[in-house]
């Protein structure tokens, strides 16, 4: 309690109050165009606020972050084309009530269910990370290796269908975070004899070229749908409403939370997998998918307490918990910060006042989004063609800005292109980003653990947590092929059953 007042100090204090709100209001905004999402929002916000303190600038990072939450549901309830994947849910119900006459009430549940399960689990977020902190205290090199491989293959195989995909992108990334000269060894490594790369590639300019450019690129090239209007007035929920979807929020925040805490699973499964439960258990069921408001609000819920939840490993081990969270750890590194146990000792200010915004955040978000949707929603009536190079051209100028090097905006433009070509062929950016953060960090947990071990690699055996993990994400490599395997010969033993029965009449047939 004594460390969360403290937190409410610093974020309270006027410029990082000023700072949140501004993250909220452009997170909406952004939220809002489709495609963007917040990874793609944080993506080109980021090198903006490195002249920012620290802790100021990662408050309105994560505003930014929770704000593209709910600003992804205004497209998907009025243009059914999501912000973010998080709000492919809504889409479902949210724009059926809408096509009835009531987006208002659909984006007023949202925002209320947002705004609940966001409050209760940030208590919980208050009391499960210092908690998690405690227990990652006791980690070491082969540990945190350990943590690490297995926060890249859990992240490489949720994010996309296919998990073989998402682990080939992790480790590109980790390969990318390898150029550059050796800190240990002083060896220049794939530089390609250009002098830029010689301190590695930029993370701003991959994040921003990659993320936020590319993902401008497909959505201006997909069109732009006109949305349904809507007023303040449409926005009052009856008691009826409230009680028919309090469950729902109750539920789905509890579950959302609870999944936005494993690495790599984020905001989106947290709604599918919601949305799936509300539907199971529901007495009526005939409504769903034809604008039922339980529809909206147990995903809403689940989506921002799954937001909260992805901090926890973010925090306290520095395994993002979303592709966004993958993002911030970015800017985490960037600003000289290690997220992982020692946080909360080191910077206590810093981690009790993020956690503090996240109050602060949801009550900025709630005051405007009840009365200010209608205001909003209008950006959805402003031509791409106006907005998106906008947009365009701040990302680039924030790739040029960090390091005042064309080389960096002429890298990020041309893995934009890149990008593109990944989106097409359905490869997750998500685990590329992660790779790229984390590499450098699992070469150097490797190194301190084999120094340990005298070379050997036998110390990840002799340490029960390593090799526990370690086994963990074998696993988790090799557990989906040997469940496809035996499916695959019990699909085949069904199939030939029939045939046999076949054949034997046959005979009998004959012989007979």
């Amino acid at each position: 309690m004594q460390n969360m007042l403290h937190g409410f100090s610093v974020a309270l204090e006027p410029q990082n109050l000023m700072f949140c709100l501004l993250g909220v209001v452009l997170g909406t905004v952004i939220g809002m165009l489709p495609g963007m999402g917040s990874a793609s929002g944080v993506a080109v916000m980021l090198p903006l606020t490195l002249t920012l303190d620290p802790v100021t600038a990662l408050i309105m990072l994560a505003g930014l972050y929770y704000g593209t939450e709910y600003g992804s549901t205004i497209s998907a309830v009025l243009i059914s084309t999501p912000g973010d994947g998080a709000a492919l849910v809504t889409v479902i119900d949210g724009h059926q009530m809408a096509l009835k006459g009531k987006a208002g009430q659909a984006l007023a549940i949202a925002a209320i269910s947002s705004f609940v399960a966001g409050t209760i689990s940030v208590v919980f977020l208050s009391v499960l990370a210092p908690f998690f902190a405690a227990i990652s205290l006791n980690f070491g090199p082969p540990e945190m290796f350990a943590l690490m491989v297995l926060g890249l293959l859990t992240v490489g195989g949720i994010v996309g269908k296919n998990p073989v995909k998402g682990i080939l992108m992790a480790v590109v990334g980790a390969m990318i975070a390898m150029v550059g000269i050796d800190s240990q060894t002083s060896t220049l490594r794939f530089a390609f004899d250009r002098s830029e790369l010689y301190s590695g590639v930029s993370l701003v300019a991959v994040v921003v070229g990659i993320v936020a450019l590319a993902e401008l690129a497909t959505q201006g090239a997909a069109g732009q749908m006109k949305p349904i209007r809507t007023r303040f007035r449409d926005m009052i929920l009856s008691r009826k409403d409230l009680r028919k979807a309090s469950g729902s929020i109750g539920r789905g925040g509890l579950l959302g939370f609870i999944i936005g805490i494993l690495p790599g699973a984020g905001p989106t499964l947290a709604t599918f997998f919601t949305y799936g439960v509300e539907q199971r258990i529901a007495k009526d069921k005939s409504q769903f998918g034809h604008g039922d408001i339980r529809g909206v609000a147990a995903p809403e819920a689940s989506n921002n307490a799954a937001v909260n939840g992805a901090f926890i490993p973010t925090l306290t081990m520095g395994i993002p918990g979303s592709a966004t969270t993958a993002i911030l750890l970015g800017a985490f590194i960037l600003f000289d910060i290690q997220p992982g146990p020692q946080l909360f000792e080191q910077q206590g200010e810093l981690v009790w006042g993020l956690i503090a915004s996240f109050y602060v955040g949801n009550i900025l978000l709630l005051a405007l989004n009840l009365p200010l949707a209608p205001v909003f929603a209008s950006v959805l009536r402003i031509k791409y063609t106006y907005l998106y190079p906008v947009v365009l051209v701040v990302a680039i100028v924030a790739a040029y800005a960090v390091s005042s090097r064309m080389f960096d905006a002429f890298l990020a433009i041309g893995l934009a292109v890149f990008g593109v070509f990944m989106k097409k062929l359905d490869y997750p950016v998500a685990p590329l980003v992660l790779g790229l953060v984390l590499g450098g960090m699992v070469e150097g947990e490797l190194r301190r653990s084999l120094a340990i071990g005298d070379g050997s690699l036998v110390i990840f055996l002799d340490r029960p947590i390593a090799m526990g993990l370690m086994a963990l994400a074998v696993l988790l490599v090799v557990g989906p092929q040997i469940i496809r395997a035996i499916r695959r010969r019990s699909r085949a033993g069904r199939l030939e059953q029939p045939a046999d029965d076949a054949q034997r009449e046959a005979k009998s047939e004959v012989d007979a």
